[in-house]
């Protein structure tokens, strides 16, 4: 096994050890973007020899050698088709990291859950309705066994969010949560993502089978993940929702985005579409990839809209961008990210009465908002106000891997999850895996 970075002392007494398996997902360099405490710098990596574990040693590499707050990490790697049968019999750490084939994903998941391994792992961790079947037995094996099986979700800790939630729940400002119709829900998510695109200032380049819905997944069940868990975390706050009998799902549809043969080279690297893709290949060469998705739902009985768009390239100097509306009796709350904003995601208050009342009570809540969120304001535009964010609060989305591992660490430490995370992830995975169905017939 080969010894990558920099040596560091390592001390028996530190007890959580880091594995990582089949990194072929930018995420998964991304949790070693930064150090923590309690952690070993010793890192366990088992994958395939190939371009997917060269990617990963080389932004691990990038972080090592920054000039800011370079990170430590030593790399202790295994190469070798056989990866995971070795790591399960060499468990050389406690914590395994999971981020690449979705397709492979939920196996993974249940083979280290079953050896007592915690699993830490990217979204989806399930895309299709078997594996969501399987990831109700790794919950439960999880449980039996003592170990934290989590996901990845980043956007909790995205500044407007965040405030849009909490401002959701101050009754002189925002109301009561409607109920909407699926027509006109009360809460809307809508996010745009690109396959083209520059990760740590370097551009991305995605494995072949991303674009594989077998492998990647659809988009209905891949990045509507983050905009179904920030609803229930949003409107039902620590509060366990039970799939059977708190989500009804209206409707459900996909559609494809057209990859033209140069923009498949471009983004992979690669001279040609694989054989696994032919089938998606339309007369004119154009790969049809189902990256699009819609759900309709209710969620104890508010009415929710989540879609997922996915573009080849975003325009000039625009990125990922996220869309959000929550309709309250009193205010509506929009997050907006387009190029009004600079591509920043901002977050807006169109109340229903605009007037001193409502003024007042919205300066006594940022007021108070501004004692725990350091520098936040607000300005009046019309119809509405828009809160103004300082930039020391948009730690940005790769940052936000660093606060989801150190709260899973926490998690770790305490020896339990919340009570509600479980119960929430699960129906989040029916979720998506059930609108997939769904849409596909």
């Amino acid at each position: 096994m080969p010894i990558l970075a920099i040596a560091c002392q390592h001390s028996k007494d530190i007890p959580v050890t880091f594995m990582v398996a089949d990194p072929g997902h930018f995420h998964a360099p991304l949790v070693l973007k930064s150090m923590y405490e309690g952690v070993s710098p010793k890192v366990f990596v088992y994958a395939p020899d190939g371009p997917e574990l060269k990617d990963f040693e080389t932004r691990v590499e990038g972080y090592q050698k920054r000039a800011e707050n370079p990170t430590n990490w030593e790399l202790t790697e295994y190469r070798g088709p056989d990866f995971i049968n070795r790591m399960i019999a060499e468990k050389p750490g406690n914590v395994l990291i999971l981020a690449g084939n979705n397709g492979k994903k939920t196996d993974y998941i249940l083979t280290a859950i079953q050896h007592g391994i915690n699993v830490f792992a990217d979204k989806p961790m399930a895309i299709n309705t078997e594996d969501f079947t399987q990831l109700e037995s790794a919950f439960s094996e999880a449980g039996k066994r003592g170990v934290l099986l989590y996901d990845i979700m980043t956007e909790r800790f995205e500044i407007s969010s965040i405030l849009q939630k909490e401002l959701s729940h101050i009754p002189e400002v925002f109301g009561v949560l409607q109920t909407g119709t699926p027509e006109n829900p009360a809460v809307t998510k809508e996010s745009v993502h690109h396959f083209f695109k520059y990760v740590s200032g370097t551009r991305l380049i995605r494995p072949g089978w991303f674009y594989d819905v077998e492998q990647e997944g659809e988009g209905i069940v891949d990045v509507t993940t983050h905009l179904i868990d920030l609803v229930q975390w949003a409107c039902f706050p620590e509060q366990v929702i039970d799939y059977k009998k708190d989500i009804q799902i209206s409707s459900a549809r996909h559609w494809t985005t057209d990859i033209k043969p140069a923009q498949y080279r471009e983004s992979t690297g690669l001279p040609g579409y694989p054989d696994y893709l032919l089938p998606s290949v339309n007369a004119d060469s154009i790969l049809q990839v189902y990256s699009n998705g819609e759900i309709n739902y209710q969620l104890k009985g508010v009415n929710v809209r989540v879609s997922v768009i996915w573009n080849y390239q975003p325009p000039e100097g625009g990125g990922d961008t996220h869309f959000s509306v929550m309709r309250g009796s009193l205010a509506r709350l929009e997050i907006r990210q387009g190029a009004d904003q600079k591509f920043k995601p901002e977050l807006y208050i169109f109340p229903e009465k605009t007037g001193p009342e409502f003024s007042a009570a919205l300066g006594k809540a940022i007021g108070k908002l501004a004692g725990k969120y350091t520098g936040i304001a607000v300005e009046p535009i019309p119809d509405g106000y828009h809160i103004l964010i300082p930039d020391a609060l948009r730690v940005g989305h790769e940052s936000h891997f660093a606060q989801v591992t150190r709260n899973y660490l926490n998690y770790l430490k305490n020896g339990k999850l919340p009570d509600w995370e479980v119960p929430n992830m699960l129906a989040k995975y029916w979720l998506t895996t059930t609108a997939r169905e769904i849409s596909n017939k």
